[in-house]
């Protein structure tokens, strides 16, 4: 048996409630016994309750993907989906999320952790500019500071006390997916602005070209630093690692911004189009997740 892991207490919820929906009609189509499970306070009990053979973790943004519930698996002993506990915490953490970029060779935008009193006395970095969380993702509070603003930004009570603030790299929105030790293929996101949550999950938020039309040497570039990214943050299964392109520089310009190790399995997901382009069913590739799972690592 499956238990599909979903929902959680992020500020994902919804996507993963989505995500896991989407993934535990695949799995039944390919012939899996699936039991959906939305993971709460006592996941842990439920889950040795259910003794399920396989745990395919749909969770998304915090305790879900940062390391929190594969302790808890790995202490059940039940083989899980996805990156091990090192791998998720590291990628969840955006700037340990850079250094090792950075150890690896991998280019990153210039950034900072500050106070988020400190980031809205001032600005802490010269504009253009963009504030966000550095553990959340599916670009959760993410505040563009633009180049003409004329004090910093104004952040929501929600934001944590410490933030990461990042230099603003223009260009084009590239993503690529990584499945065990081959990448799949390269996205162009287009949007008529910021890829924000409503983008990135609403249908009609933004347009995904894939393959993406851009130079051969930009897109086997792409594919080289996911999965790059993926060996060197310890991932395993299936990861997706973002870029941004600037392409009035070239490859100078091609930078990474985040590995995401659960990727977004929704109908407006990058990864699921991904495994399309490799000739995957959507069914194949969730099934593929499950023979790859394992506990540990």
């Amino acid at each position: 048996m499956v238990a599909v892991l979903k929902g959680g207490f992020s500020a994902e919820r919804e996507v993963s409630l989505v995500s896991g929906r989407e993934c535990a009609a695949a799995l039944r189509g390919e012939g899996y016994e699936v039991i959906e499970l939305d993971a709460s306070r006592d996941v842990a009990e439920r889950l040795a309750e259910i003794a399920p053979g396989v745990v395919f973790n749909a969770l998304h943004g915090r305790w879900g993907e940062d390391g929190c519930v594969q302790g808890i698996l790995e202490w059940l002993k039940i083989p899980y989906t996805h990156s091990g506990v090192l791998a998720s915490a590291l990628a969840m953490d955006k700037e340990k999320t850079k250094e090792a970029y950075r150890a690896a060779g991998l280019p990153v935008a210039d950034s900072r952790l500050a106070g988020k009193d400190e980031v809205m006395a001032g600005h802490v970095m010269a504009p253009p500019y963009v504030v966000k969380p550095y553990n959340e993702g599916s670009s959760v509070g993410v505040y563009l500071v633009h180049e003409e603003a004329n004090g910093p930004p104004v952040l929501d009570a929600s934001m944590p006390d410490v933030v990461m603030v990042e230099a603003f790299v223009p260009g084009r929105e590239l993503t690529t997916t990584v499945m065990g030790d081959r990448a799949l293929g390269v996205t162009d996101i287009l949007t008529d602005g910021w890829y924000d949550y409503d983008a990135k999950y609403k249908a009609g938020g933004s347009r995904h070209v894939c393959p993406a039309e851009i130079p051969a040497e930009i897109y086997d570039a792409c594919l080289d630093y996911a999965l790059r990214a993926h060996v060197c943050l310890g991932c395993r299964g299936v990861s997706r690692t973002d870029f941004r392109w600037d392409e009035g520089r070239g490859q100078n310009g091609l930078i990474l911004l985040e590995t995401n190790t659960q990727p977004g399995m929704t109908p407006t997901s990058l990864s699921p189009e991904h495994a399309a382009l490799a000739g995957m069913t959507f069914g194949q590739f969730c099934a593929w997740m499950v023979e790859d799972a394992s506990c540990g690592r």
